[in-house]
């Protein structure tokens, strides 16, 4: 196992965190306006959605956001984004391994997501951790010329066998 990178500080994000959340989003998409906003951030975390930041563990600076609603035996995946400065240096198949952990502690066997289809370089890294395409939303996204479908993906997590509870009768 992989020693954690004691660069960054994961955490789970607050009110507090909104702005510099959305100003990391927005410089890092691909289309500013495809960031979420202020209220999807707000709305979540009051929703109890799970949250976090990754921070730079110098200066506290926020690297990367993750975004998912649990549902029964599944987790949605609602939001990725990484600061520019990180892309392409492995840390949003970083978060999505602590979704994935967080998925087999929770016992839930599927994690779900939508993605843009103008969006190549999420589809290709969803394709290799193992999400599979397994339908579309019509006009899911707003988009500048009306509305953009969403590619909805599935990946399965590995679970391990349920311990039997020892009998209490015994």
């Amino acid at each position: 196992m992989r020693a954690p990178d004691t660069r960054f500080i994961d955490r789970p994000m607050t009110d507090a965190d909104i702005a510099a959340v959305i100003a990391m989003e927005r410089q890092a998409c691909l289309h500013p306006s495809h960031a979420w906003s202020d209220d999807n951030y707000r709305s979540s975390l009051r929703a109890g959605y799970w949250a976090r930041v990754r921070c730079d563990a110098d200066t506290g600076r926020v690297c990367a956001v993750i975004v998912a609603m649990d549902g029964v035996d599944e987790v949605h995946l609602l939001n990725i984004a990484v600061d520019q400065a990180w892309h392409g240096q492995g840390m949003a198949r970083q978060l999505l391994s602590v979704l994935y952990a967080r998925s087999t502690q929770r016992r839930a066997a599927l994690v779900w997501l939508e993605v843009r289809p103008s969006n190549a370089p999420a589809r290709t890294l969803y394709e290799r951790e193992g999400f599979v395409q397994v339908g579309v939303r019509k006009g899911y996204y707003p988009a500048p010329e009306g509305r953009e479908d969403a590619l909805v993906m599935r990946r399965e997590v590995a679970l391990p066998p349920l311990t039997e509870a020892p009998d209490a009768l015994d």
